[in-house]
């Protein structure tokens, strides 16, 4: 999330403060977080601008594995389950958990850690909430075949505990 799409994003303070909360909990646990962020929108917002040494990637499309080290970068950390935080819900957020699972990551989608766009009313879109919580539920039953799918509320996410 960026300076540049903030003024877009619905809810941002709760969700940047969900995120830099996950953040600083997986630090803590010593579990490796990388940051991505869209060229051409930015800084990372400050409560989640990632400490010096730890991985950061720029993409330039909604996939942050198209055209990046981010298959790299999970090898050298060992990662095998990704949990996927952002803006925006339907579009970076949808294409980066699809393609994670599509790789071969297990993947929990934090269900408060995501967001949308503020759209115009009227519009044919669904308004911001229904957007989030009905991706939300698409992951909840998605099936994939031997790929772990959770969604969890960020505090519900415990970084000491044996995965599932």
């Amino acid at each position: 999330m960026q300076v540049g799409t903030e003024p877009f994003m619905h809810r941002p303070d709760r969700t940047v403060r969900t995120i830099a909360d996950l953040g600083r909990r997986a630090r803590a646990a010593h579990v490796p977080v990388v940051t991505v962020r869209q060229r051409g929108c930015g800084e990372v917002l400050p409560a989640l601008a990632p400490p010096d040494g730890e991985p950061q990637l720029t993409k330039t499309t909604a996939d942050a594995f198209l055209r990046t080290d981010l298959v790299g970068t999970l090898a050298r950390l060992g990662a095998t389950e990704l949990l996927v935080t952002g803006f925006a819900t339907e579009n970076c957020v949808e294409t980066t958990a699809r393609q994670a699972l599509s790789r071969g990551y297990d993947l929990v989608l934090v269900a408060d850690g995501h967001t949308t766009s503020v759209r115009p009313e009227p519009t044919g879109f669904v308004p911001p909430e229904a957007a989030i919580a009905h991706h939300n539920e698409i992951y909840r039953h998605l099936d994939f075949p031997e790929r772990s799918i959770r969604v969890l509320p960020a505090a519900a996410i415990d970084f000491t505990a044996p995965r599932p």
